[in-house]
């Protein structure tokens, strides 16, 4: 009794050293997990973005592509809304914006002097030349229509989807992300998102005079 009433301090203590071994390899596994976390979730995030930068870029040009087949069917009568281009099969679908979460696009129009309100009639004479077309009646101005179709904007309209079904005189030409974040590659020289400009006739290397839907009249 006297020698088994002797060990068992000493197994306590052992018993207490094991635990306290296992408690520090257990915080430093901790540790090593939180500094690969510290380290791996940047680098995923990043890898995450040049993703999405990557469908931007795609997405972007799908809809450039689906106005320059529109131009060979309807040359100089623009779609005033994108589902014109999806009833003609001129595009497989409406990709949404990448970089936000509701995935509303900036559409980018024409500009034409007068703003939205004073150009109603040509709106309307606009959608009635694409519905000839389509009937295979004869077309009015078609040679100063393809002159038009083929010259680089100078200056666009931007304005976003929400709104494109008040403005009546809409010629979509293309889209532009509505997300102002600054982007990691570099694109046509633009360094965020909203500058990022996707549109027909567009000359990579002279930004054209941008005007924001709302502030064209103010401009006045």
């Amino acid at each position: 009794m006297g020698h088994t009433s002797a060990r068992l301090p000493c197994a306590e203590r052992s018993c207490q050293r094991r635990n306290g071994y296992t408690l520090l390899i257990v915080m430093f596994a901790i540790f090593l997990l939180m500094l690969g976390l510290m380290i791996a979730v940047p680098v995923w995030q990043t890898q995450i973005l040049r993703e999405l930068e990557e469908e931007l870029i795609f997405r972007g040009e799908q809809y450039v592509e689906a106005v320059r087949i529109d131009q060979t069917k309807n040359p100089g009568q623009f779609p005033s809304n994108f589902d014109e281009l999806l009833e003609e099969r001129f595009i497989r679908r409406l990709y949404r914006d990448p970089m936000t979460e509701h995935g509303e696009w900036n559409v980018i129009l024409l500009y034409q002097r007068g703003g939205a309100a004073g150009q109603r009639t040509a709106g309307r004479q606009q959608r009635g030349a694409r519905q000839r077309g389509r009937t295979g009646t004869p077309q009015q101005g078609r040679p100063a229509a393809k002159q038009q179709a083929a010259a680089a904007p100078q200056r666009i309209l931007i304005a976003p989807q929400n709104v494109l079904d008040s403005i009546e005189n809409a010629s979509i030409i293309g889209v532009v992300s509505s997300s102002d974040r600054e982007s990691i590659r570099i694109h046509n020289e633009q360094t965020s998102y909203d500058k990022w400009l996707f549109f027909y006739g567009q000359d990579p290397e002279k930004m054209p005079e941008i005007v924001i839907y709302g502030q064209e009249e103010k401009d006045k």
